[in-house]
């Protein structure tokens, strides 16, 4: 029997019944997957970035040992445009409970947003260094406070109580910096202020990342816009490794509590700087960002001492006797001093019957290495007038210009390049100057000017450039261009790139250089700087005392070993005194503890010494700055 066909009628029920149904599935496949991913769009009242900051690059020691530290720090930050429109409403003595801030630190934060410091519809930090359980709290309570935020972002912190000029600080940006950033920087972005975080800014800091997300009616996170597919990964800062040894910072820095000063260390086969110190210094823990900061700045920069001042590379110090290896280097060189010439001192440089420049008392000076050693004034006071007026006595013009190109090559009266914010050029005095502070003479003697040959007058050296002297002539002849920074650890790159730094070389033959450094051992094995005589190192030094009217300065340059240097050191102690009496005793110290790991028994007397040695009450500070 043949099957029945159904009826119209059957088949317009049937297709309703499908289309229904399709209907049905359809309404229900909405409700439970598209809407829900449209419901965050719906309920926002918009969307808004943020900013994810990287990590900070580390600095570490020439030994790995860290110098530098990243620490969450949690902050409370300020959207104006939405927090403006309901301003009048807004429950401030609620706000700042939860804060633990006053009302009035409040009323004086806001009205910075209405003088248009910041951007209307960007966040800025508001309040820094909120402990985590204030941040906690605030969080729960955030709908309620409509254009703040809560945000978490790694701050600078310093492991150790040392190496604060050297290191630097950290600070808020200035507008200026935001708009030379190129979009880099935003309102409430941190970066280095001074020091070797200033100076390695853009290595340091890394690349923001960023997240896109919703916001509701309360301002808070309402989800991911895409899902998170238009969000970017910072990038974490690039690590420093660094020349300075940490265990002789700490050493050299506790050596100079009490004293005004700088020590400045050198490795003359590198150009590395091992240590770099300035006295009096400061915590630098206590510059970091928070709520303190204000206060222990302004504590710093009213203190009579200079603490905030790095009086390595931007004091400007006479070199005092050091510079008299210079003298007797250039002398030899130009053929108008002999090695073995023996020059009389009667009581200081004497002419027309008159000492017109004293001396101390000490034996004959029978050779450059006799006058280095005992430091005679007479010695080389004449062998630079002689220098001075080979072309005449009356025409010194091209003596001096000639002698400073010598100087020059040495890095005196230029910057030497190092990497690192605000060197100084010092100053080297040229024929120009004389001619000029004598003009109402029409004419000048090199007579005139004679305490520049025993590193006084109108010389001007940075305790950096003086130390670089010390190299010098340690490695007979040449330098490197000093630096802080030996390597670049670039570790989302898995690569180190080192930094090599430039030779410099001297006009002057190495038989010389050899003359001078048997004097310069000469004056610590039996001239004025015996104090500096370390047991089983040959050190090679020469003292320097700087005439001042508050208590004159001591200097001492020097380094070690004689044949092998490994270290070229410049002390420079204000109101010291004689320069064998602090800053030697400091400078063989400091050899020793880099070269030996420890200080002898037989010497502990003297590291004790130095330690308890307080030279602050003797005079005002009397440095010269740029």
């Amino acid at each position: 029997m043949a099957a029945t066909k159904p009826d119209v009628r059957t088949i317009s029920i049937r297709t309703i019944m499908v289309v229904i149904t399709l209907m049905l599935l359809g309404k229900a496949f909405h409700l439970q997957v598209v809407s829900d991913a449209w419901r965050t769009r719906a309920e926002s009242v918009g969307n808004s970035q943020i900013d994810q900051y990287p990590a900070r690059g580390l600095m570490l020691d020439r030994n790995g040992k860290l110098l530098t530290i990243n620490e969450p720090i949690y902050q409370i930050e300020l959207t104006y445009n939405q927090f403006s429109a309901r301003a009048a409403t807004f429950d401030t003595l609620r706000f700042c409970e939860l804060l633990g801030i006053t009302r009035d630190y409040f009323e004086e934060a806001i009205p910075e947003v209405w003088g248009g410091k910041y951007s209307k519809s960007k966040p800025f930090t508001f309040l820094s260094n909120v402990s985590p359980a204030v941040y906690a709290t605030f969080q729960e309570n955030l709908f309620q406070f409509p254009g703040f935020s809560a945000s978490l972002r790694s701050s600078r912190n310093y492991p150790h109580t040392v190496a604060a000029h050297l290191l630097g600080y950290m600070g808020e940006v200035s507008q200026r910096t935001i708009d030379r950033g190129g979009g880099r920087y935003v309102s409430g972005d941190y970066h280095g202020i001074s020091g070797l975080e200033y100076q390695y800014e853009s290595v340091l800091r890394g690349d923001k990342g960023r997240r896109l997300v919703y916001r509701d009616r309360l301002g808070r996170e309402a989800g991911e816009v895409l899902g998170g597919a238009l969000d970017v990964n910072a990038t974490v800062g690039t690590d420093l490794v660094t020349t300075i040894d940490l265990e002789l910072q700490e050493y050299g820095e506790s050596l100079m509590i009490n004293k005004i000063g700088s020590i400045v260390a050198l490795e003359p086969s590198t150009g590395e700087v091992l240590t770099m110190i300035s006295a009096p210094t400061y915590d630098p823990r206590s510059l970091r960002i928070g709520r303190d900061r204000g206060r222990s700045f302004t504590r710093l920069q009213h203190d009579t001492l200079q603490p905030l001042l790095n009086r390595a590379i931007n004091g400007k110090y006479p070199p005092g006797s050091p510079f008299k290896t210079l003298v007797a280097l250039i002398a030899m060189e130009t053929g108008t001093l002999e090695a073995n010439r023996s020059i009389s001192c009667p009581g200081g440089f004497a002419s027309g019957g008159r000492v017109l420049l004293g001396c101390h008392s000490h034996a004959t000076c029978r050779s450059v290495e006799d006058a280095i050693a005992q430091s005679c004034n007479a010695y080389f006071v004449t062998a630079w007038l002689e220098n001075i007026n080979r072309y005449g006595s009356l025409t010194p013009e091209r003596g001096l210009d000639e002698f400073n190109e010598y100087l020059y090559q040495f890095g005196l009266g230029q910057k030497l390049g190092i990497d690192f914010p605000g060197e100084i050029a010092g100053n080297v005095p040229t024929s120009e100057y004389y001619t000029e502070r004598f003009a109402r003479d029409q004419f000048w003697r090199a007579i005139w000017i004679r305490s520049l040959a025993i590193g006084q007058g109108e010389y001007e050296l940075t305790a950096l450039q003086t130390a670089n002297m010390a190299a010098a002539i340690a490695n007979r002849g040449h330098w490197y261009t000093p630096h802080l920074v030996k390597e670049v650890q670039e570790g989302n790159q898995g690569t180190t790139r080192r930094l090599d730094p430039q030779r410099h070389d001297i006009d002057i033959d190495r038989e010389h250089f050899e003359t001078v450094v048997r004097g310069m051992r000469k004056t610590v094995t039996e001239g004025t700087a015996r104090v500096a005589n370390v047991p089983g190192i040959e050190v090679c030094g020469k003292t320097g005392t700087i005439q001042n009217s508050h208590g004159d300065h001591s200097s001492f340059v020097a380094f070690a070993p004689a044949d092998d240097p490994k270290i070229a050191i410049m002390v420079y102690v204000e109101n010291g005194g004689f320069g064998g009496t602090v800053a030697a005793p400091i400078a063989s110290l400091m050899i020793e503890k880099y070269l030996n790991g420890e200080i002898a028994e037989n010497r502990k007397w003297l590291e004790q010494r130095m330690l308890e040695k307080d030279m602050t009450q003797r005079g005002e500070s009397t440095i010269r700055v740029k």
